[in-house]
């Protein structure tokens, strides 16, 4: 067993051990196992850095071995500078909703936790699958523990947001599931992505491709006007599953555009190019102003997923270094500070029980450290310049506007509206005198809850103010990959 399954089944291996303890008067051995579990999980993807060699775009700990012979499908993994850091925020984002669940899930606890490790070791195999179908059962399998956390766990109309996720997201994959017996039909029976990219396909067949696999990945991210099922399941979520949600799931989709779409169907990205910066343009702007009207936090958060989210769409159909590069640096930084705000809003909610804005004020006077925190991540969540949530999108303007300047200049709108609707939801619920006597009896953060705010706050301000190392593995994957989409591939 390589690295990469052990990246895949360890937390899967100790999620089924979390399910088999049944019982509820076991919570506390319980919540430490799923720590060891997270830990030990984390540990198992710090090989893959530091043992990763930089300046080739080959796929690297690549495993594979016979899985159904009779279709040639294969257990095929590998990573390469584009899926790497994926792998190593979805380990590290597990330890954190681990450590957030600590105290506030009484009930089911083995269950919970299970459900995150197993998600965890579903996402890494996502990120990690080289064959077509496995990459598939990878992606429809992570439904199912987030479908249970949300129905389970989550807020009064839990089960119509549980429903809604599940039925948008797979309706969406059936498209993606026909594109790839297609693939499958055309490249004499593999289901191997590499010998996929060589296909000599037809501009209908592109087009046809293109849009199947659209079907799946822009609900997944989400893009504008297939969002609508984001907020409602955010704002029913669990703390945890918000935090995961935004932080890993949306990149699925993400990740999808850059090992299909691209550089299986080149020639029908470039064509179709204009629509997905329409979109992404269209959720980065509109978006940013629907968030601004929101009364909910959670929603709000959510809104701003989604404009953040269109950053990482436009970033990759420019078709530049700087663009794609600045697109994965965007998923990474989102994943931090994305996790960082529902978490603190999670913070908030177990003291009070509400979400709403209105029924805050002042919380600084009486959660001075929290209150530091949640500055940090508002900050970043604006794209503060020094924090993570400004590189990814800067970088994405710039090559924005090297293809065209009103492109650029209509993306970096967003800044000023991810401004306006995060700092107003900051100075409402954080400043001046305490609203109500709920405010005035809040306790500050313990140490549970400073630890996890203090790790993600090293990751905002480590990104923000040194992002090389995180260009420098993706660098020679990029240039791979779009010197591949340049070439056509029309027979």
């Amino acid at each position: 067993m390589g690295l990469l399954s052990l990246a895949i089944w360890t937390p899967i291996f100790f999620g089924v051990v979390l399910l088999a303890l049944g019982r509820d008067d076991q919570a506390n051995v319980v919540r430490w196992i799923a720590l060891i579990g997270a830990l030990v999980s984390l540990a198992v993807t710090i090989p893959l850095y530091t043992g990763f060699e930089l300046g080739t775009a080959a796929m690297q700990f690549v495993e594979k071995m016979p899985w159904i012979e009779r279709f040639n499908i294969h257990y095929h993994l590998g990573v390469d500078g584009i899926s790497l850091w994926l792998v190593l925020l979805t380990a590290f984002i597990t330890v954190i909703v681990v450590l957030a669940g600590w105290e506030v899930i009484t009930e089911r606890v083995n269950q919970y936790m299970g459900a995150f490790l197993i998600l965890s070791g579903l996402m890494i195999g996502v990120f990690s699958a080289l064959d077509g179908m496995l990459f598939y059962v990878f992606f429809e399998a992570t439904l199912i523990p987030m479908y249970l956390i949300i129905g389970i766990w989550g807020g009064p109309n839990k089960i119509y947001a549980a429903f809604k996720f599940f039925l948008y997201t797979l309706m969406g994959s059936l498209l993606m599931l026909v594109a790839l017996i297609y693939l499958y039909n055309q490249s004499g029976g593999s289901f191997d992505l590499a010998a996929w990219h060589k296909l000599p396909l037809g501009s209908t067949a592109q087009t046809l491709l293109f849009f199947a696999f659209f079907a799946a990945f822009a609900v997944k991210v989400p893009m504008w006007p297939v969002h609508t099922w984001l907020p409602d399941v955010h704002v029913e979520a669990p703390t945890g599953g918000s935090a995961v949600l935004a932080a890993i799931m949306l990149k699925l989709g993400a990740y999808g555009f850059l090992r299909f779409s691209l550089p299986i169907l080149p020639d029908a990205s470039h064509q179709w190019a204009w629509l997905i910066i329409t979109l992404s343009l269209v959720a980065v702007i509109y978006v940013g102003l629907v968030a601004m009207v929101q009364k909910d936090m959670k929603k709000l958060v959510a809104y701003s997923s989604v404009a953040h989210m269109g950053f990482v769409t436009l970033g990759f159909f420019v078709f530049s270094d700087l663009g794609v590069s600045g697109a994965i640096v965007q998923m990474i930084a989102h994943g931090f500070v994305s996790a960082a705000m529902f978490l603190s809003i999670g913070v908030l909610y177990d003291r009070v029980h509400s979400r709403n804005i209105a029924d805050y004020g002042g919380v600084v006077n009486t959660m001075p450290n929290f209150a530091a925190f949640a500055l940090l991540f508002t900050m970043a969540n604006c794209g503060l310049p020094g924090t993570a949530g400004f590189v990814g999108e800067w970088m994405v303007i710039l090559a924005a506007v090297k293809a065209n300047f009103w492109i650029g200049a209509a993306a970096a709108s967003a800044l000023i509206f991810g401004a306006a609707y995060s700092l107003w939801m900051y100075k409402r619920v954080y400043l001046g005198s305490v609203g109500n006597h709920h405010v005035k009896e809040l306790t500050d953060i313990g140490r549970r809850e400073f630890l996890i705010m203090a790790l993600l706050a090293i990751a905002v301000l480590y990104m923000g103010v040194h992002p090389k190392p995180f260009t420098d593995v993706m660098d020679a994957s990029v240039a791979e990959l779009l010197r591949h989409v340049a070439i056509s591939k029309l027979p």
